[in-house]
């Protein structure tokens, strides 16, 4: 388990990778009774598929926008408090200038289903991060997004976009006897390697069961 201190300094190492800040943590009187620590573990977020999918597309969308006018603007308009305070329109056009010098169209790998690496979570800090990768041809877009509760929206806090090479998955064969585990989840293109990364795992809609 990642910190959010260490995945934030992570981030600050990507490129096209933007993020934003806390509020520090309010002083304690002194003599008052230490604050019980909160968990580490991340806890699975409660959101539906269709709000997944919505803050997925909505965030790419608005990325791609950005890198066709060249004006950032909406795109920090639609981040929470802390992350409009750390980045102006100007930097969030320094931070993505190598993805708008590829001149890549992130417009057309939104009606792709998204594959999650990270399904959404719950950090310790109280944000949503999830990742996951667009699977298009030639380029794939890998893709980390940190979101904030803000009057009971989540609201842009962090995103690290990247394209990597796609990598072709053939299809699954028959179970061979003689093998006694299943195969190890593959890490995706551009991804970290699959003992840190799960799978991708497509959204999907739950089966109903037969009238």
């Amino acid at each position: 388990m990642r910190s959010p201190i260490i995945l934030l300094l992570v981030w600050l190492l990507l490129p096209n990778a933007a993020f934003g800040q806390q509020a520090p943590a309010a002083s304690r009187p002194a003599g008052a009774p230490p604050i019980a620590a909160a968990p580490t573990v991340p806890r699975p977020a409660q959101i539906d598929r269709n709000g997944v999918l919505i803050l997925i597309r909505s965030t790419i969308l608005a990325v791609h926008h950005a890198n066709q006018t060249g004006n950032y603007t909406v795109l920090r308009d639609m981040g929470a408090p802390g992350f409009q305070s750390v980045n102006t329109a100007a930097r969030l056009g320094e931070i993505f200038a190598n993805l708008r010098g590829q001149n890549f169209d992130l417009s057309g790998v939104t009606v792709l289903e998204p594959q999650l690496t990270v399904m959404p979570q719950i950090e310790a800090n109280g944000m949503m991060r999830m990742a996951g990768v667009f699977p298009s041809v030639p380029l794939q877009v890998n893709f980390e997004l940190l979101f904030a509760p803000v009057e009971g929206r989540w609201k842009l806090f962090g995103i690290a976009l990247n394209l990597g090479q796609a990598t072709p998955v053939p299809p699954a064969g028959p179970a061979d006897p003689a093998s006694s585990s299943p195969a190890g989840p593959q890490a995706a293109a551009g991804a970290a390697p699959a003992a840190q990364r799960p799978a991708p795992v497509p959204l999907r809609p739950p089966q109903r069961p037969p009238q």
